[in-house]
């Protein structure tokens, strides 16, 4: 029923709006993404609309979630960023295909509830509190950055420090029109910084966003790879991809049921057969990750979507942009920083709601975000994941220890009562 005809016929209108308001929020936040994870923008914006139109097919025959808006994630944006790193861009295509095949198991076998079991949903936020550090002092260098023709031998010149101040301006009037309407219409504190730049970059110079205009190319993503051990780290990085791609999925899943208007129950495995095959479309034209963003589907929400049919909507408007990418020029960069950075400590606020299951869990969750900023996110996850495993290993031993020692304390107690022992 709510992904009958009918039924997206019957808030066509308010589907309509919504989509263009999530698509037109998406832009920034698609381009912001790609440039943590060293993808080109374009590329981006292309996995955004790829992952909308296969979202709103499959919610015809499987819906997972009915208001849910995916598209690139922030959270995941430091890890392909490292596989790009290590592997090259030319590998990129077979590694999120390789992701693709994971997920694809992980749905069929239905398996995202022994992923949760291994890696704690409080583990997650901790590394995404890691990775949302990294995004603020990464994007933090554009809202004092300035065109290499202002560039003085004073690192704060006057350029400078009136850009720092344009920027700690937008900050606060960013910060101020989401307390104000981010119940209401979240999206606004985004148009209102993207018009807003645009506006000022007529009267002051600043830097501007650069999009690549790349060619978005279909091809099988092939390996090609130097060294048969690079194979084994691949699949460890693909295998941690995915699991950080399907727990962020049931993550948000979770909460866009809360927040649905109708209160439909989300299946969260549905969601993940639409990631799986969004994800192996993306590879085929060198694509990044997809999952149903938090962010952009509260938004999707509170501009009145009811149906996906405003998914729909949102791939129409970013696709717009993947074949018209010089418009995305007119933003400057120091609005896409303040975006970013919000972003990043929004992810960072996630331990607050750890801190709420108790000491362990935000005590690891810490831990592990440190571990992720300091040494990376591969190595502070396993280090954070090993952590935990010998702390329930010792618990469990003192407990079966514990265990024994009262059962021969009551064994000895019944036969002292018995008259056994002198």
């Amino acid at each position: 029923m709510h992904n009958s005809a009918a039924f997206q016929a019957k808030f066509l209108t308010r589907d309509l709006q919504a989509g263009v308001i999530t698509g037109a929020m998406a832009i920034p936040l698609s381009a912001g993404i790609a440039l943590m994870s060293e993808y080109p923008i374009k590329v981006a914006l292309a996995t955004v609309a790829c992952a909308c139109f296969i979202g709103w097919i499959n919610a015809w025959f499987r819906p997972g979630n009915y208001i849910g808006a995916p598209g690139v994630a922030a959270g995941l944006a430091p890890v392909l960023a490292l596989g790009v790193a290590n592997f090259g861009m030319e590998n990129m295509a077979f590694v999120i295909f390789l992701t693709a095949f994971m997920q694809a198991v992980v749905w069929k076998f239905n398996l995202q509830k022994y992923i949760l079991l291994a890696v704690p949903e409080y583990l997650v936020e901790g590394l995404l509190a890691g990775v949302g550090l990294k995004i603020v002092l990464n994007f933090l260098t554009m809202t004092y950055e300035i065109p290499e023709s202002m560039v003085t031998e004073a690192f704060w010149n006057s350029t400078r420090i009136q850009m720092a101040l344009l920027s700690l301006a937008g900050l606060a009037a960013f910060l101020y029109l989401f307390a104000k309407f981010q119940t209401k219409q979240p999206a606004i504190p985004y148009f209102f910084l993207m018009i807003a730049g645009v506006l000022l970059a007529h009267f002051v110079t600043m830097p501007m966003l650069h999009v690549e205009d790349v060619p978005i190319v279909l091809a099988l993503p092939l390996p090609h790879f130097d060294h048969p051990l690079t194979w084994l780290y691949v699949i460890g990085f693909a295998a941690m991809l995915a699991t950080i791609d399907v727990i962020e999925q049931v993550m948000s899943n979770a909460a866009i049921q809360k927040i649905d208007p109708l209160q439909r129950k989300c299946n969260t495995n549905n969601s993940l057969l639409a990631i799986w095959i969004a994800n192996m479309a993306s590879s085929l034209f060198g694509g990044m990750t997809n999952l149903d963003g938090l962010a952009k589907s509260t938004t999707n929400k509170l501009a009145g979507a009811y149906t996906k049919f405003s998914v729909l909507v949102i791939g129409l408007v970013v696709l717009f942009f993947v074949f018209n990418t010089q418009y995305l020029e007119y933003i400057p960069k120091f609005s896409l920083a303040v975006i970013m950075m919000f972003t990043g400590w929004k992810m960072m606020l996630g331990l607050l709601h750890v801190a709420h299951r108790g000491q362990y869990p935000l005590l690891l969750a810490v831990i592990c975000a440190l571990l992720v900023y300091r040494l990376g996110i591969f190595e502070g996850l396993l280090l954070a994941l090993l952590l935990h495993s010998m702390i329930h290993l010792a618990v469990l031993h003192h407990a079966h220890d514990t265990k024994i020692k009262e059962i021969i304390k009551k064994y000895l107690e019944r036969f002292a009562d018995k008259g056994g022992v002198n």
